[in-house]
């Protein structure tokens, strides 16, 4: 609802407070490709509750309120007090609160070419540190970024669901079919493919 055309929305889940960020990519001529993998999100297993349990331990034995307020430094400096889990869940949080800053600056400057780096590496910190990806979306993403993307990363609660690459609008068609055939190749159920760009959030038109 509070989305803009040609801007993305930061939302910071501490007090809700929202801040636009222009994602003006027609301009550029780039397009966020979406990716359905069709894998059923597995979230039934309490894979969200154990993920955010060690979030919480490993912020009371460090004695932080929350990741929000967890350096890179302090974690590095006090992981002996962590479990391995715990270590790397935090790793995985505390990283990808620095990428979303950095990426809310890289936006600014419209250096599309690291924010696509930097949707790349919160997928690899999402897979290796918070364990929530699957074959399906690695496929998706490694297909995408090995035939012209500029980076890719999994959405949503992981377990399954969907991908978004950056991307040039003159290579959809290519990575398009570069992901279909990387499915096709592994035996995965075809993937769908959407388009997508910022725009006006959802309104209530009044008419006579």
């Amino acid at each position: 609802m509070l989305g803009k055309s040609g801007n993305a929305l930061l939302l910071d889940c501490r007090d809700l407070a929202t801040t636009l960020v222009p994602l003006d990519l027609a301009s550029e001529g780039l397009q966020l490709l979406i990716v359905d993998t069709q894998a059923h999100h597995a979230l039934t297993d309490g894979g969200y509750a154990e993920r955010r349990a060690a979030c919480e331990s490993a912020a009371k034995k460090l004695g932080v309120k929350s990741m929000r307020e967890l350096s890179a430094e302090k974690l590095e400096q006090e992981k002996e007090l962590l479990t391995n889990t715990e270590y790397r869940r935090a790793r995985h949080a505390v990283s990808e609160i620095a990428r979303v800053l950095e990426t809310v600056k890289l936006l600014s400057e419209k250096n599309f070419s690291d924010v696509g780096k930097n949707l790349s590496a919160s997928h690899r910190s999402l897979r290796d540190d918070y364990n929530v990806s699957c074959p399906e979306l690695d496929t998706a993403v490694n297909a995408a970024i090995d035939h012209g993307a500029l980076g890719a990363r999994m959405v949503g609660g992981g377990f399954g669901g969907s991908a978004i690459a950056l991307i040039k609008q003159s290579d959809a068609g290519q990575i398009s079919r570069a992901i279909e055939q990387a499915f096709a190749s592994q035996g995965f159920t075809p993937p769908r493919f959407f388009s997508s760009l910022p725009s006006d959030g959802a309104r209530i038109e009044l008419r006579n």
